[in-house]
């Protein structure tokens, strides 16, 4: 159940990439717990921006719930 979730994850955080990479910045998986909460690692323009805790809140998080309804929340490292 887990590596089906991590790969739902892996999928949907290589389709908001892009978006991400337009301004410079990207993003990286770092792990998906049992408990539907997902940490990754924002680089580029994005480590250290301003809007960056805007952009994962309302841009990365809400996709993925949207799209996987067992993501519970998703937090930066």
């Amino acid at each position: 159940m887990e590596l089906e979730l991590e790969g739902k994850v892996k999928k949907a955080i290589q389709d908001i990439r892009p978006s991400l990479q337009a301004d410079g910045g990207d993003i990286e998986l770092v792990t998906v717990g049992e408990n539907g909460k997902v940490s990754v690692r924002l680089t580029g323009a994005c480590n250290g921006c301003p809007m960056a805790q805007i952009t994962l809140k309302q841009g990365v998080e809400r996709y993925l719930k949207e799209t996987i309804p067992e993501i519970k929340s998703v937090d930066a490292v």
